[in-house]
């Protein structure tokens, strides 16, 4: 007997088999995304945003006493994520997991610096989940972050920068990396929140009696989509925790406090999405029960409808039958006296199961 073929579907770790540890490769799809840099070096008095031309602008921020944000887009240019790595002094592993997207969210302090893996996530505008991997590197007076294309949560951190709200300007580059952490967080709400709409409008949809055949694939759709982001969110609990734990001089004591705080909005969105979990499993079994019992009371009314015509069968059938001696066939009005009997029968039959609530 033949062996049935396995599905040959696509893996993003077909790029790095067999490749030594250490090896710089992009795993992703977006091999032709353009390469975009920006900085903000920035004190309580000064800053400066700019958009840098060239990998070797970035190099000025490594030993300055003004702290510095660098972000790059563009994780397909490994050539410009190598030199930065290697001007920074990054290890071989890091530049690795900065460039290989499948990485799970997670943290490691290599001394002078921390590396810490997350994930952006966010509906596009079909309402499909997109997840995309930033990494963050903390040093003494920078952060440098690698997305892998344009368009993050940022913005926010970035206004405030610029205008001078808030203590971010007052701070040091632990609390700048709080900021960043805590927008990436802060929109895991947003994702929730649509999470939950999603869930309300098909549970509309069940009590109002709509039971399109496409809604068993939207639950489906929905189970994966809360799997994806609880894989997704869930380590950030761990990551938190490593912060507050490790005796790092890179994380101030007063910033841990900041952290704290991210702490407890992962532990609220990780019970939501527990209940959204529960809610869409129930969800299912409603679908289930509602098809069920509109398949019994199509069974009831065919049930009902046969029935009715059992003892109408059984009139017809004697009548029908080929004897010469059936006294009542030679009765005049015979024909007329049975389609009476037979009409009062159904009539009288509908009206008993109406009384009974049978329709």
């Amino acid at each position: 007997m033949a062996k049935k073929k396995s599905k040959n579907r696509p893996t993003k770790h077909n790029k790095k088999l067999g490749t030594a540890p250490g090896s710089i490769i992009y795993t992703g799809e977006k091999e032709s995304h353009e390469l975009f840099m920006e900085s903000f070096d920035y004190s309580t008095e000064f800053l400066e945003e700019k958009h840098l031309q060239n990998i070797e602008e970035a190099f000025q921020y490594k030993s300055t006493e003004t702290v510095s944000w660098i972000n790059v887009n563009g994780l397909n240019h490994v050539y410009a994520i190598e030199k930065i790595g290697t001007h920074y002094n990054l290890h071989a592993l890091t530049l690795e997991d900065i460039v290989n997207i499948s990485q799970r969210p997670k943290i490691e302090d290599y001394g002078d610096y921390l590396f810490i893996v997350l994930k952006m996530l966010y509906y596009d505008a079909d309402e499909n989940l997109i997840s995309e991997q930033v990494s963050f590197i903390v040093g003494n007076n920078y952060v440098l972050t690698f997305q892998e294309s344009d368009g993050d949560v940022f913005d926010g951190v970035r206004e405030r920068i610029r205008h001078g709200k808030g203590r971010i300007r007052t701070m040091g580059a632990d609390y700048l990396l709080y900021a960043l952490i805590d927008a990436v967080t802060d929109n895991y709400f947003v994702i929730i929140e649509t999470m939950a709409n999603k869930i309300e409008d098909l549970e509309d949809n069940l009590f109002n009696g709509l039971t399109e055949d496409d809604i068993s694939i939207q639950i489906q759709n929905l189970k994966r989509e809360v799997l994806r982001i609880r894989r997704n969110i869930f380590p950030l609990r761990e990551i938190i925790n490593k912060i507050e734990k490790q005796e790092t001089p890179l994380i101030k004591e007063k910033t841990l406090h900041f952290f704290r705080d991210i702490y407890d909005n992962v532990i609220q969105i990780s019970e939501n999405l527990e209940i959204y979990r529960e809610m869409i499993w129930s969800l299912m079994d409603m679908y289930m029960t509602t098809i069920s019992n509109r398949m019994n009371e199509v069974m009831k009314v065919l049930t009902i409808i046969a029935t009715i015509f059992i003892p109408l069968t059984f009139i017809a059938g004697i009548y029908g039958m080929n004897f010469d001696n059936i006294p009542e066939l030679h009765y005049e009005y015979s024909y007329y006296i049975l389609w009476g009997v037979m009409i009062i029968l159904f009539v009288g039959m509908l009206v008993y199961f109406k009384r009974k609530k049978w329709l």
